[in-house]
């Protein structure tokens, strides 16, 4: 009887997200004839590998260029970020600057004091905030701005992971669908967090919360931002649209894959109760199973298993097609597979006494 509860749940959880996601939406509303100054915030450490693709693709956006003002944060690289970033910004119509970033500003450490320094240097009302990896599209400060309005302090779009091997096609499914859940409880109401490497905060949210360097510290520093920005009363809104998808760099090791989801776990640890719960009852889906195959026996569990997949197959070609993206239905085998092995290697991450590193710091 508990099986079947659990996996009434499960599949319950799971129709019910292709539901909402599938829903008809909405056109994006028009942009009005005037456009504002705007500000791209980026922070950048160790990334001469990457920062050009991210460096190139905002200069292909179609906004008119004197508009925009690029501020980059060199944030105690030791490789050559900045001269790679001033080379690919070389004759760019608009204005661009590199920061220095060598002293910590008010409780704010690694990103979140970057983003600090950078905003106190930004010289318009609109921050948009991206990561060095990532390339947006040329839609994407319009495509933000357009869902600005009155008392709206955050606008956040979505990325997808891409690359060329089966590893980092693994990622992107993996992301994509993960970011489907978030955007459901988001339009039931309930929002969750904002995505920090694809963000438009107004200087008056922004300012309203006293800033990164007022903030407490936080490895998810894009968490803690929303939380405040909605502590002083501003909406949001939370765009999965292909307008506003941008594109991340996979991760390129294992090793690298656990300490960028332990990174993204300890904003999953600060969530309310009940959406914690939903999180488990979807992540435990491997334990149960396990446990209906020594119980029920393993034909039961296998049939489960391949119902499970067929399920999540649903919800990826609703949460690819919205963003107008093929879904690639042929790694599903696959991604059974992968999902196993990095919900394993997580939890046991998890419960040791490790440290985990991101962009070159030791965090507990």
């Amino acid at each position: 009887m508990l099986f079947t509860l659990y996996f009434i749940g499960w599949f319950a959880l799971l129709a019910v997200s292709a539901w909402v996601l599938g829903r008809r939406r909405a056109g994006a509303p028009a942009l009005g004839e005037g456009r504002p100054r705007v500000s791209i915030l980026v922070a950048a450490r160790d990334e001469q590998a990457a920062i050009a693709r991210c460096l190139e693709a905002i200069r292909a956006l179609d906004y008119p260029p004197e508009l925009v003002e690029v501020l980059l944060g060199n944030d105690g690289s030791t490789d050559a970020t900045a001269a790679v970033a001033e080379a690919a910004m070389q004759g760019y119509a608009g204005t661009f600057r590199v920061l220095d970033i060598r002293e910590n500003r008010g409780s704010a450490r690694g990103k979140a004091n970057v983003l600090a320094q950078l905003a106190r240097a930004a010289t318009t009302d609109f921050f948009f905030i991206t990561d060095a990896d990532i390339a947006v599209p040329p839609t994407w400060l319009q495509g933000l701005l357009a869902w600005t309005g009155p008392n709206v302090g955050i606008v956040t779009g979505l990325t997808l992971v891409t690359g060329p091997r089966l590893f980092h096609r693994l990622q992107g499914l993996d992301w994509l669908l993960s970011l489907g859940l978030v955007q459901v409880v988001t339009d039931l109401g309930q929002p969750v967090t904002a995505m920090g490497n694809n963000m438009l905060i107004t200087r008056e949210a922004y300012e309203a919360t006293g800033g990164y360097e007022a903030l407490p510290f936080s490895v998810t520093e894009d968490f803690e931002l929303f939380k405040a920005v909605r502590a002083r009363g501003f909406g949001y809104r939370n765009l999965f649209r292909p307008e506003v998808l941008a594109e991340s760099l996979p991760m390129y090791s294992w090793r690298g894959l656990l300490h960028q989801r332990r990174r993204w776990m300890r904003g999953v640890e600060q969530l309310p109760g009940w959406l914690q719960g939903c999180l488990a009852l979807y992540g435990s889906f491997y334990l149960v199973l396990a446990a209906l195959a020594v119980v029920a026996g393993p034909g039961v569990a296998l049939a489960v298993w391949v119902a499970k997949s067929a399920m999540q197959g649903v919800l990826a070609t609703v949460c690819f097609r919205r963003v107008g993206r093929r879904p690639p239905l042929a790694l599903l085998p696959v991604f059974e597979l992968y999902t196993l092995a990095l919900t394993v290697s997580l939890v046991l991450f998890r419960l040791l006494p490790l440290h985990f590193e991101w962009k070159g710091r030791s965090y507990r």
